[in-house]
């Protein structure tokens, strides 16, 4: 008996017909939401063609074949495996040619791909948008003869108006999924690089790359260059951490080849691939990525999935945008393993470079004619990076320094204590600012340290005219509060230690007694209270405009003691130094 379609009773005039088409128009251009809108496109399909088995197929061009997006009928593992290339299986064809197919006896057509014994005959429609296929929308049914000239019209119409919708809304989803990425590898960034313990930072990473990739196992080898070998340090296979740690030479295994070429490798079918080593069973793609700090390999990540070809090209890139953070945040960890080994006498280290640094940088500005100086120094380790001096000419003329060097803690120290150094020597025999600045930054170029560099304002006061001579490399400029209104002369230039042949320029500012100069390092401006605010300048603009006829020392403790109180408890993560210059009547 043959079959009626219900698109034959469903609609008994045009206006009914086009009244669908609008409604399915309108059900999947609604929303970017891809899942709604195949579920809301499946519904409608199937009140007016019955069906037994129902799919939604989408074309990827990465694999190059129909992968089932919505379904029902279907059984899980089908939907989960099957990639059906083009010309293979009905709905193949239909994605080829780009035009439907239909059988009414499945049995005796050899392009069925059976999935359901019970299957008689099936109907293939494809989804175009701008020349391009989208996919296939695939009904199959128990009935032979189930489908019509008329279901073909019928779903050749659905298609033709949501197929551009389906389109947009994969497309919108890899923008976000884009974007998203993007977002998390700079959330990490900050995330590892803050952790120094090596286990956690391990447990820290398998768990954030999951959240971007899935995997099946996951493992973290590092490279023990002496033996020429990678270490498993750490290892998840199916959700279940597993102590191993098994050894593999570099010239074995996937993840040997990826250390030695220093590149990722992606393999679609493990079990093809002679470097393959089998660490767990049922393993079929993986995708190995080196962990690179600039000049030498620190280990490999690997990640491993039961299914062939999963790991795509986007994977690999986005693996490949985070190795450089994770290897860098594992160097980091393990130095700081061999650092807490020593920390006794590290810790008698820092206290005796404490000792030296007092030193070097004055806790009490001395007697500079017509000024009134207040000086603050807050480490946020046991030792800071920031740098501040004064030089007296003895003609009533002094220079001030003030500047900070990049990085923190010992490093910084060292760096700032070779700056101080280097200027303690040369400011007695320059007097120009500019000059000055030339001469350091030559003299730091001679003894380069890589990524290193320092930040200094020098400001030549001269009390018989009331001037200040200012040049700047890098530093922030002075904030100048004047009878209550704030005053920020433009001074610039290049920091010390990155660059030869710079020179630098002067910028003359006339004085008023009783104008208050701030000078203040980033680790006040940039100080976070628990709601992650900056304190920021405008902070310290207020409280000189509200204290500014105060002496200096008076106006530093309420700036501080503001600060703190914005803080609210917040650690100091940042040198804080503050030098307040108020010129007397």
């Amino acid at each position: 008996m043959p079959h009626t379609s219900k698109t034959d009773t469903r609609f008994r005039d045009r206006a009914e017909m086009l009244d669908f088409l609008l409604e399915c128009s309108t059900v999947t251009s609604e929303t970017l939401d891809l899942d709604q809108q195949l579920v809301n496109l499946a519904e409608m399909i199937r009140e007016v063609v019955p069906c037994d088995l129902f799919a939604i197929l989408l074309y990827s061009e990465k694999q190059r074949g129909l992968r089932i997006r919505y379904s029902t009928g279907h059984r899980e593992e089908v939907v989960r495996n099957l990639v059906i290339p083009l010309t293979e299986g009905l709905t193949g064809v239909a994605g080829a040619t780009q035009q439907p197919v239909m059988s009414g006896d499945v049995r005796s057509d050899p392009r069925y791909l059976s999935v359901v014994d019970a299957v008689r005959s099936e109907l293939a429609v494809p989804m175009t948008a701008r020349g391009k296929l989208v996919g296939v929308i695939d009904l199959q049914s128990t009935m032979p003869n189930a489908y019509t000239e008329q279901d073909v019209g019928m779903l050749r119409l659905v298609a033709s108006r949501v197929a551009a919708s389906i389109d947009n809304a994969r497309l919108h989803r890899h923008v976000e999924r884009h974007n998203r990425t993007l977002r998390t590898l700079a959330e990490l960034s900050r995330e590892f690089a803050s952790i120094l313990d090596l286990d956690e930072l391990l447990k820290t990473i398998a768990g954030t790359v999951r959240k971007l990739i899935n995997y099946d196992a996951f493992s973290i080898l590092l490279l023990d260059a002496e033996r020429g070998l990678l270490r498993n340090r750490f290892s998840v296979r199916y959700d279940e951490r597993v102590l191993e740690f098994d050894e593999i030479p570099l010239s074995k295994g996937i993840t040997g080849a990826a250390a030695l070429a220093k590149q990722a490798i992606r393999v679609e079918d493990a079990q093809a691939d002679p470097r393959y080593i089998e660490w767990t069973p049922g393993i079929r793609s993986e995708v190995a990525v080196p962990l690179l700090v600039p000049d030498h390999v620190v280990g490999v990540m690997d990640l491993e999935s039961r299914r062939p070809g999963y790991f795509t090209f986007d994977h690999m890139r986005t693996l490949e945008m985070l190795a450089p953070q994770i290897a860098a945040s594992i160097e980091n960890a393990r130095l700081y393993e061999e650092l807490a080994k020593h920390k006794e006498r590290m810790e008698k280290d820092l206290e005796a470079a404490r000792d030296v640094q007092s030193i070097l940088l004055p806790r009490r500005a001395p007697e500079i004619a017509g000024l009134e100086v207040a000086v603050r120094l807050r480490p946020a380790r046991e030792i800071s990076g920031d740098v501040y001096d004064f030089f007296d000419y003895g003609d009533e003329a002094a220079v001030v320094a003030f500047g900070d060097v990049s990085g923190k803690s010992a490093a910084a120290a060292l760096y700032g204590a070779l700056v101080s150094g280097l200027l303690r020597s040369q400011a007695p025999r320059r007097r120009s600012p500019a000059l000055l600045l030339q001469s350091l930054n030559e003299a730091l170029l001679e003894r380069r340290v890589e990524a290193r560099y320092a930040t200094l304002l020098l400001m030549l006061w001269q009390a018989r005219t009331g001037t200040l001579t200012m040049a700047n490399a890098g530093a922030s400029p002075p904030m100048i509060c004047r009878g209550g209104q704030i005053l920020e002369p433009r001074v610039e230039g290049v920091p010390l230690g990155l660059l030869d042949g710079i020179t630098y320029e002067e910028v003359t500012f006339q004085t008023q007694p009783g104008d208050v100069l701030a000078l203040f390092s980033d680790g006040i401006t940039d100080q976070h209270n628990p709601r992650e605010e900056n304190y920021g300048t405008e902070r310290i603009a207020r409280a000189l405009r509200n204290h500014f006829r105060e002496q200096v020392e008076a106006i530093a403790e309420t700036l501080l003691a503001d600060l703190d109180r914005f803080a609210d408890g917040r650690a100091i993560f940042d040198d804080q130094t503050l030098m307040l210059v108020k010129v007397r009547a």
